[in-house]
């Protein structure tokens, strides 16, 4: 009787299981237009002139723009399941993973998967129906790790469908056999790369599309934003004070950009285990110094009147609590906008700094993480994890060892489907044309140890430090030069490397660095190796060309 009493406790179990799951539902959300942005389009970034003007809110009425309305509507949609990806000794590792649904081609070709609402939600057409694996099953059909990236175009939202039952209405409604399509086993390391611009409104569609390799574990996921500054908990990612995503079901999570800087995120369930088995991704903002036409004092004095970054004097009594994130510099150096960067340019500035000091000709985001082959191997044969001893013995930058950091394009993997998937889809090579700067948005998300990057021929010029511009209350920049730069788990720094050796007043470069390949490193020998073998870790190359 005990033995059947068992048994129906199970199939109760079991039933209920499956009722909660089926309860659950996909669902995508990325408006045209908000009470923010009000406009009935929402793709460009207007330039910046000053604060928005708000209208004065009433018992029956928000705050509305009236004037000025700065930034745009971005959106992105992002699956939580699993996925392999390829280590530098070739050797398959298992992952709990982020993957894209929006922005496929974007993110193949290395990009940010974010998109403006009018990318976001185009539907694909039928006659170009999504595989499991795409877009590597389209760009490289045969397996032969030669992506044909033109192949593949699509960077909408997938699943998403004209909603029948209300005209046709592009609202969300989505056709879950396309999300599973893709979403499964189609984990990336790092996850999806976001980046949005200060002002923005952000949209962040979470589905959970289940764990394949586990399905014995009915894992919830999040997304939390570290170190982010979001005002509401609900949107944290953080399941005590928020919400987590079962199986089966989608969240969207809703930001409003206000500080410029290199960020990054990763889900919040279990984190140490999540963190290390790949669930960690970047995030960045570029700031509004990016659509400023003219003088770049004057744009950061009428940011001071910008009550979301507002930097208050002696004489504010108001915000006198505000610790400033972007002072005015000590120097106005009468600096002006770059043209190139209104122009669709890859150009920008790290931060609003007033003074042109962080501005950069190319970026490159780069993401330090680790991996114990033995942590990942018993979380896919359903053993116990060892916290405990867990030990880092592959070291990665954009989810790559050495060699494999310097090959372009994304790396695929053959799942368990027996399909290609785009893996890692983010190169490390660093491209400069001599003379110019290229940023580096470095974050570590290691669980388990300490990262030391260094730089030999070209030096470091650290000006950001945890999404902060390093500058004093008195606008003194506090940026420094050095050959090597250090990371725990859960610190970001900004760092441009100069290939100009000598530039003359007014920035303009007279002597450049010899043109040729400089090496990106770590010096701690024990993490230059893939595993047990030599060669490997965390190593990259600069090409100056």
């Amino acid at each position: 009787m005990r033995k059947l009493h068992q048994i129906g406790l199970l199939i109760a179990f079991t039933c209920l299981a499956t009722g909660v799951a089926s309860a659950q539902s996909f669902r995508v959300q990325c408006p045209n237009s908000t009470i923010t942005h009000p406009a009935a389009l929402n793709d460009v970034e207007p330039a910046y002139t000053g604060p928005t003007t708000l209208s004065a809110p009433s018992a029956s009425t928000f705050q509305a723009p009236t004037a000025n309305v700065n930034g745009a509507i971005k959106c992105q949609q992002i699956s939580g399941g699993d996925g392999y990806a390829t280590m530098g000794d070739g050797t398959q590792t298992y992952l709990f993973s982020f993957g894209p649904l929006s922005g496929l081609a974007k993110i193949a070709s290395g990009q940010a998967g974010t998109d403006s609402p009018t990318e976001f939600n185009t539907i694909n057409p039928p006659s170009n129906v999504l595989l499991p694996g795409d877009p590597a099953t389209t760009d490289d059909p045969s397996g032969t790790s030669t992506p044909n990236l033109a192949s593949f175009t699509y960077n909408g939202a997938v699943g998403q469908v004209p909603d029948l039952d209300n005209g046709g209405a592009i609202n969300g409604h989505v056709d879950p056999r396309q999300m599973l399509d893709v979403g499964v086993m189609n984990g990336n390391i790092p996850a999806p790369l976001m980046a949005i611009d200060e002002d923005d409104e952000y949209f962040l569609t979470l589905s959970n599309v289940g764990m394949i390799m586990r399905p014995d574990l009915f894992e919830q996921h999040t997304v939390h934003f570290h170190g982010y500054p979001n005002a509401s908990a609900f949107y944290d990612g953080v399941p005590d004070a928020s919400v987590a995503i079962n199986i089966g079901g989608s969240f969207t999570y809703y930001y409003l950009a206000p500080d410029a800087g290199t960020y990054f995120w990763h889900c919040h369930i279990t984190p140490p285990e999540h963190l290390q088995m790949g669930m960690v991704g970047q995030l960045y903002v570029r700031p509004r110094q990016d659509r400023v036409t003219g003088d770049l004092y004057t744009a950061l004095q009428n940011q001071q009147l910008d009550l979301r970054t507002a930097c208050p004097s002696s004489a504010d009594t108001v915000h006198s609590d505000i610790l400033c994130s972007n002072p005015l510099p000590a120097v106005n150096t009468g600096a002006a906008g770059a043209a190139t960067i209104r122009q669709g340019g890859t150009s920008g500035y790290a931060y609003n700094d007033g003074d042109g000091s962080t501005y950069y000709d190319v970026e490159y985001p780069i993401q330090i993480h680790g991996f114990d082959p033995n942590f990942h191997f018993v979380g896919m044969t359903f053993n116990p994890e060892g916290f405990a001893d867990m030990k880092d013995k592959y070291f990665l930058l954009n989810g790559r060892s050495y060699p494999d950091t310097v090959k372009s394009g994304p790396l695929e993997t053959q799942s368990s489907d027996g399909v290609n998937h785009f893996s890692q889809p983010l190169p490390s090579i660093i491209n400069i044309t001599a003379g110019q700067r290229a940023l580096l948005r470095i974050s570590d998300l290691d669980v388990s140890e300490y990262q030391t990057l260094a730089s030999l021929g070209i030096p470091m010029h650290v000006v950001g430090y945890n999404a902060k511009l390093l500058r004093d209350q008195a606008g003194n920049n506090l940026d420094y030069y050095t050959n090597s730069i250090t990371l725990g788990g859960g610190e970001s720094l900004d760092v441009i490397l100069d290939s100009c050796a000598v530039r003359a007043v007014g920035g303009a470069c007279t002597t450049t660095v010899p043109v040729g390949t400089y090496y990106l490193y770590t010096p701690n020998l024990d993490h230059l190796s893939n595993d047990a073998e030599n060669f490997g870790g965390l190593m990259t190359e600069v090409h100056v060309n």
